[in-house]
């Protein structure tokens, strides 16, 4: 295989081994990293968290290590509009935001194929747990990774199908462990860089802290409100609906005999509700903001599953389609903590069909008069 390709650095050891990968297929790479954003000082950090110095650094060294030209690119503003800004107004909103998605869709393919054609590049690499396949009479498709416990396709079906055609996952067919050790027999400087599990720009996972700091007069003005019972009673008050999660059980401030947990979040009233856990599972959802990566009327024969979340384990589920271009998606199991905000995603198999952004659970009988629906 020939041709140049555009390999995503991140200063990591799953980017770095995807660029040896490139470079071992014959590929001709050019490796670049996106610098996405600049915390304010003293906001906690990790040395090594995305676009960091160290990280920036890092992915330099592995591309001079094997003679490959890097670039630093300032994609800043971009990200700031349609990755920070979204997570903030989501959670304003009430809702359960996952920004890894919307860089993907919208950086990652979306600002670096604009790249790709600038330098000239067919493709673009990165380092994600995911396959790219061809599927008889469809085309391109996405499978999940060889790596279950790593499968990473949940944050790709944002995707633009026509991208697929010029899409590279070199560590798909690949275990985390054998990726750890490529990269230790190679001598990396990322070998033993940790995971990270945190949302890139908040490297401490306190988004309610990263409120506060970023927006501080929205976060000062922001009203409380009442917490009731899903019978309407009061049972307590809320420091304002950003400051929580469907499904949060900790810091609630309500006492009883049995767990509460975060079961609505209703910005009209400015009320939330919660509830004990066995009133957490819903039969099913609406999903609005489709994107599919493969037509409904290509899709394979087969059983479809619904992600609701990350590392979800996915629910059997039949879906119909709304007049508003929505889906009303039902679960053959109630789900626990279905939050608006979140992802829905949808396989045959391990085959990634598309997904969509969850706009609200659906009541169980037993909830009946919850309008658990993002606003």
């Amino acid at each position: 295989m020939s041709g140049r390709v555009l390999v995503a650095m991140s200063g990591g050891v799953d980017s770095s081994v995807a660029l040896l990968k490139i470079i071992e297929e014959g590929y001709d790479p050019i490796g670049v990293t996106m610098k996405l954003w600049d915390s304010p000082e003293g906001t906690p950090s990790t040395d090594s968290y995305c676009c960091s110095v160290e990280a920036i650094n890092n992915a330099k060294l592995v591309c001079e290590k094997y003679d490959v030209p890097h670039y630093t690119l300032d994609f800043q503003d971009d990200f700031q509009k349609n990755v920070v800004d979204y997570l903030v107004d989501q959670y304003f909103s009430g809702n359960t935001p996952n920004p890894c998605i919307q860089c993907n869709t919208h950086l990652r393919w979306g600002g670096l194929i604009q790249q790709a054609d600038d330098l000239n590049a067919k493709w673009i690499a990165t380092g994600h747990y995911a396959r790219i396949d061809e599927l008889k009479g469809v085309g391109k498709v996405i499978r999940k990774g060889l790596d279950e416990k790593k499968d990473q396709s949940y944050v790709l079906w944002g995707i633009g199908e026509d991208l697929l055609e010029r899409t590279l996952f070199p560590l798909g067919n690949l275990r985390k462990e054998e990726v750890r050790e490529i990269a230790r027999k190679e001598g990396l400087v990322t070998a033993e860089i940790a995971e990270s599990q945190e949302i890139c720009f908040i490297p401490d996972a306190n988004y309610r802290r990263f409120l506060k700091e970023y927006v501080p007069d929205r976060a000062d003005a922001e009203e409380k409100g009442a917490m009731v019972s899903p019978d309407g009673e009061v049972v307590g008050e809320h420091q304002g609906i950003s400051q929580y999660t469907i499904g949060q059980r900790r810091k609630l401030g309500v006492t009883g005999p049995v767990s509460s947990y975060v079961q609505q979040i209703n910005q009209e009233t400015n009320t939330i509700t919660v509830a004990p856990r066995e009133k957490m599972y819903f039969p099913g959802c609406q999903v609005h903001q489709l994107n599919w990566l493969i037509p409904p009327e290509e899709w394979p024969t087969g059983i479809i599953y619904t992600h609701i979340r990350y590392n979800h384990d996915g629910v059997e589920s039949k879906m119909e389609y709304r007049e508003n271009g929505s889906v009303s998606v039902k679960f053959k199991s109630p789900q626990f903590a279905v939050a608006p905000g979140q992802s829905a995603v949808f396989y045959i198999d391990d085959i990634l069909l598309g997904g969509g952004i969850i706009a609200g659970a659906e009541p169980s009988p037993e909830q009946n008069g919850l309008d658990n629906h993002s606003q």
